[in-house]
C-alpha cells in the first residue's frame, strides 16, 4: 500500500498547497497520522540577521519556505522544517534556474533522506511538487522523476476555467505514459468563481474524457484555517476514493 500522494499541477498557481492541505486533513479524517512535505521551494524569504555581512552565503536554513511552513502548521506535526522543506531557494523560479543563479545544485539525496525519515514516522505523506511535471529540478531530472523516485501516486490539481481541458489531459496522459500512477484530478478555485460557461462545463467534459477519476472540485477559500479546509474536504472531495490509495487504519 502506498504512503500517500504526490501533488502536481497543470501549471503554477493552481493551488497545489491548498489541495495538499485538504488531503492532509482528509487522511487525518480517515484516522491516519499525516504529514505534508514540500521537498523543494523557491521564492523563499531570506531571514534577517543581526550581524550584517556581505560575505554571508545563504543556505537552505537561512531561508523561510512559505508553503512548507503552511503545510507544517496544517499537519500539526513536530517534524523539523528542515525535513518538510529540505531544499530552498530565494529566487522564484524553476529549481534548475534558481540553483544556477544561487550557485548550488538541488541535493536529491537530502530530499530522499528527509522523505524516508518522515515516511517512517507518519502513516500518510502528502508531498507537494513544484510547478508541473516537466519543471526542471536538475539537468535531465524533472518533477516527474522526483514523483517516480518517491513512488507515490499523483494527484493532478487543475483550474476549472478556460484552457484546462488541454492542460489537464496533457498532464494526466503524459504521467500515465511515463509509468506513473495517477490517483485522480482535483479542480481548485484559486479565486472566486466567475461562473463562466467554461467553468460550468469543463469538469464534466474532463470526467468523460479522462482515463482517471475526478476526486472533487474544491472551492475558493478566504479562510485558510485547518478547520475550514477540513470542512470543505469532507464536502467536496471523494474521501472513499482517497481512502483506497492510503494504508488501512
Amino acid at each position: 500500500m502506498t504512503k500517500g500522494f504526490f501533488i502536481t499541477g497543470t501549471d503554477t498557481g493552481v493551488g497545489k498547497t491548498i489541495i495538499s492541505a485538504a488531503l492532509i486533513t482528509a487522511a487525518r479524517m480517515i484516522g491516519l497520522k499525516s504529514c505534508g512535505m514540500k521537498p523543494i521551494e523557491t521564492g523563499c524569504t531570506k531571514k534577517k540577521f543581526k550581524v550584517k555581512s556581505s560575505k554571508l552565503k545563504v543556505q537552505d536554513r537561512d531561508l523561510t519556505p512559505h508553503d512548507g511552513t503552511f503545510l507544517k502548521k496544517i499537519s500539526g506535526v513536530n517534524a523539523s522544517l528542515d525535513l518538510i522543506t529540505p531544499v530552498r531557494f530565494e529566487n522564484p523560479l524553476a529549481p534548475l534556474a534558481a540553483s544556477e543563479i544561487e550557485g548550488r545544485a538541488v541535493d536529491l539525496g537530502m530530499i530522499k533522506k528527509a522523505y524516508q525519515k518522515l515516511s517512517g514516522e507518519y502513516d500518510a505523506m502528502i508531498v507537494e511538487g513544484i510547478g508541473g511535471l516537466l519543471v526542471p529540478i536538475r539537468r535531465n531530472y524533472f518533477v516527474l522523476d522526483l514523483a517516480s523516485d518517491l513512488g507515490l501516486p499523483i494527484v493532478v490539481v487543475a483550474k476549472p476555467g478556460l484552457g484546462t481541458i488541454n492542460h489537464t489531459m496533457l498532464t494526466v496522459n503524459y504521467a500515465l505514459k511515463e509509468g506513473l500512477t495517477v490517483a485522480g484530478i482535483i479542480f481548485n478555485y484559486t479565486q472566486p468563481p466567475e461562473k463562466t460557461l467554461a467553468e460550468n462545463t469543463n469538469p464534466e467534459i474532463i470526467k468523460r474524457l479522462s482515463p482517471v477519476p475526478v476526486i472533487g472540485i474544491f472551492p475558493y477559500l478566504k479562510d485558510l484555517e485547518s478547520r475550514t479546509i477540513a470542512k470543505e474536504a469532507v464536502k467536496k472531495l471523494d474521501i472513499e476514493l482517497i481512502r483506497t490509495f492510503l494504508p488501512a487504519q
